[in-house]
C-alpha cells in the first residue's frame, strides 16, 4: 500500500481538488439557473463552443504533455543542471505550438463550430459560434496551466497544480454574477437562441476565458517559489527532445481517435437540442461523474504517476507492478464506494442543477446514472494508462483507445434509434460499455509486458468491498423513497436545499455502513489508511 509519502501527497491533491471542485459546482449551479440545463438553446450552444478550447488543446498537446513530460523531466533530474536547460527548451517549443493552434483555431471558430454542431438548430449554431470567438482563446491558457502544473508536479510540488482552479472558478462566477445582475435569468431555458445580444454573449463567455487565464498564470509564481525561472531557449537540439516526439506521436494519434469520437457523440446529442436532454445535459451529468473521479482516482494516481516513472526509469519493473497494484487496490477502495452513492443520488444530485419539472430531473439523472455505472472501470483504465505511460509507451494506448473509439462510434449511432427522450441516456450507456472493453484489452495488454498484475490481490479487494456495499445499498435505497426521491414533488427533489440535505443523509449513512463492514471483514486497504491515523490520533 502507498507509503506516507504518497498518502501526504494524495491527501493534499484531494483537498484542493475538493475545494475546487465544490467551487465548479457552484459555478454549474449558478450556470444553470442563469441559461438553464435540458431544452435550453443557450445552454446547448454555450456547451458546445466552451468545449471547443478543451478540445483542441488536447488534440494539439493535452494528453501529448501528460504523457511525456512527467517521465521526461523525472529522466532530466540527472542532468547536470536538474534539468532546468531541459525545462526552458521544452517549455518553449510547447508554448509556441499552443500559440499558434490558439491564433489557427480562433481563426476558424465557424469551421470548428459547426464540426461539433451541425445537427443543432441554425439559431442556435450561430449563437454557438458567437461563444466560440470568445472561448477559443483558452486554448493557450490551457496548455500553459498544464505545462506549468506537471513541471511542478515532477519537481513533487503537488498542491499548486490542483489549488489554483479555485482561483479559475472564483473568477467566473464572479462574471455569472455580473451577466445575472445586467441581463436576469433563465433557469427553465425559455430565452431564444436568437435574443442573445453581443454584450450577453462577452460576458458569459468572457469571464469563462479570464477564469482559465488567471488559474495558468498564477502558477509562474509558484515557479518562482520552487526555484525555476522560465528563459525562453530555441536551441531544441541534443537534448532528448526527440524521444518526447516520437512518444507525442502516438499519443497524438490517440488523441484524433478520442476527437472523432467526440464529434460523433455531439452530432448525435444534437439531434436533441431544444426537445430534450442534449449536449449540455451530458456535460453536467459527466461533471457530476468526473467529482468522485477527480477527487479519489485522479489525486492517488498523480502522486503515484511520478514515482512510477522513477522506477521505470531504473527499469525497476517488480516496484512498478506493486505501484499498480497498489494504486488501483488503494483508489478502488473509495471509488467503489462513491459509484454505490452516486447511482443511489443521482436524481437528488440532477435536481441541483435542473429545477424545472420532474421529467428534466429524471433525464438528468437517468444520464448520471449511465455514466455512473463505468465510474469503477474508469477510474482502474486511468492507471493502466498512465502506467504505459511512466513506461514512455504510447503505442500500446493508441491500440486500446482505437478498440474503445470504434466500439464507441458504433453504440452511438445505433443510438440514433432511440426516442430523443432516451438519447442522452444511451450515449452516457454507451460511453460505460465502451470503457469497460478497452478496460479489458488494456488490462491484458499491461499483464503481458509486467508479467503479472498481482490480480489476487486486487479481485481479493475487490471482493471484500462489494460485499461491504450490500448493506449501504439496501439502506441508500431505503432512504431515498422515503426521502422522496423517486417521486414528483418529494423532499429529495425539490430543489438544491432538500437536494444537499438528502444526498448528504444519505451518503453518510453508506459511508458509515460501508467502512464499518471494510473494518469487519478485516479489509487490509481500509486498515493500512486507517492506523496511521488512528496512531496519530492517539499521540496528539
Amino acid at each position: 500500500m502507498a507509503d506516507d509519502r504518497i498518502g501526504r501527497a494524495s491527501v493534499f491533491l484531494a483537498s484542493g481538488t475538493i475545494v475546487s471542485r465544490i467551487l465548479g459546482f457552484v459555478k454549474a449551479i449558478i450556470v444553470a439557473a442563469t441559461i438553464g440545463v435540458v431544452g435550453s438553446a443557450g445552454a446547448d450552444a454555450f456547451a458546445v463552443a466552451n468545449g471547443l478550447p478543451n478540445t483542441v488543446y488536447v488534440i494539439v498537446a493535452g494528453g501529448v504533455l501528460s504523457a511525456v513530460l512527467v517521465p521526461q523531466i523525472v529522466r532530466a533530474g540527472s542532468h547536470a543542471d536538474g534539468g532546468g536547460a531541459y525545462i526552458n527548451k521544452l517549455l518553449t517549443v510547447a508554448l509556441v505550438i499552443l500559440a499558434v493552434a490558439t491564433i489557427a483555431a480562433t481563426a476558424l471558430a465557424p469551421l470548428l463550430t459547426l464540426l461539433y454542431g451541425a445537427t443543432l438548430p441554425q439559431a442556435t449554431l450561430e449563437l454557438a459560434i458567437a461563444f466560440a470567438w470568445w472561448c477559443l482563446p483558452q486554448i493557450f491558457f490551457y496548455g500553459l496551466y498544464t505545462l506549468l502544473g506537471e513541471v511542478l508536479n515532477a519537481r513533487r510540488s503537488f498542491g499548486p497544480f490542483t489549488w489554483v482552479p479555485v482561483l479559475n472558478n472564483v473568477v467566473a462566477i464572479a462574471g455569472l454574477l455580473v451577466f445575472a445582475a445586467l441581463f436576469g435569468v433563465d433557469p427553465d431555458g425559455t430565452r431564444s437562441a436568437d435574443s442573445w445580444s453581443p454584450a450577453m454573449v462577452a460576458v458569459l463567455a468572457g469571464s469563462a476565458t479570464a477564469g482559465i487565464a488567471a488559474q495558468a498564470l498564477i502558477l509562474f509564481w509558484f515557479w518562482r517559489r520552487i526555484g525555476l525561472r522560465y528563459r525562453p531557449d530555441f536551441a531544441w537540439r541534443g537534448v532528448g527532445l526527440g524521444t518526447a516526439g516520437r512518444m507525442a506521436g502516438w499519443t497524438f494519434g490517440m488523441l484524433l481517435l478520442t476527437t472523432f469520437a467526440g464529434i460523433v457523440q455531439s452530432q448525435v446529442l444534437g439531434t436533441a437540442s431544444g426537445q430534450s436532454a442534449s449536449v449540455a445535459a451530458v456535460d453536467y451529468a459527466w461533471l457530476i461523474f468526473m467529482l468522485p473521479h477527480s477527487v479519489i482516482t485522479v489525486s492517488i494516481a498523480t502522486a503515484y504517476f511520478t514515482r512510477m516513472s522513477e522506477h521505470a526509469a531504473r527499469d525497476d519493473v517488480p516496484r512498478v507492478r506493486e505501484d499498480v497494484s497498489s494504486a488501483i487496490r488503494g483508489i478502488t477502495l473509495i471509488i467503489n464506494l462513491a459509484a454505490a452513492v452516486l447511482l443511489v443520488i443521482a436524481y437528488p444530485f440532477a435536481a441541483v442543477f435542473e429545477t424545472g419539472s420532474y421529467a428534466d430531473t429524471a433525464a438528468l439523472g437517468n444520464v448520471v446514472i449511465a455514466f455512473t455505472l463505468g465510474l469503477v472501470p474508469f477510474s482502474a483504465l486511468f492507471v493502466v494508462q498512465r502506467t504505459f505511460y511512466a513506461l514512455g509507451d504510447t503505442r500500446t494506448p493508441f491500440r486500446f483507445t482505437l478498440f474503445q473509439v470504434i466500439v464507441f462510434t458504433a453504440g452511438a449511432l445505433t443510438c440514433l434509434l432511440l426516442p430523443k427522450e432516451l438519447l442522452a441516456a444511451g450515449i452516457a450507456l454507451v460511453t460505460t460499455i465502451a470503457c469497460i472493453a478497452q478496460l479489458a484489452v488494456a488490462t491484458w495488454l499491461l499483464r503481458r509486458r509486467l508479467g503479472t498484475l498481482d490480480g489476487g490481490r486486487v479481485l481479493r479487494g475487490f471482493a471484500r468491498s462489494f460485499a461491504a456495499l450490500v448493506l449501504p445499498l439496501i439502506a441508500g435505497l431505503g432512504l431515498l423513497v422515503l426521502l422522496g426521491g423517486t417521486a414528483e414533488g418529494g423532499f429529495a427533489v425539490s430543489g438544491i436545499l432538500g437536494s444537499v440535505v438528502s444526498m448528504a443523509v444519505i451518503g453518510i449513512v453508506m459511508a458509515l455502513l460501508y467502512f464499518g463492514g471494510l473494518w469487519i471483514l478485516r479489509s487490509p486497504e481500509l486498515r493500512s489508511f486507517a492506523e496511521p491515523l488512528v496512531a496519530r490520533l492517539r499521540r496528539s
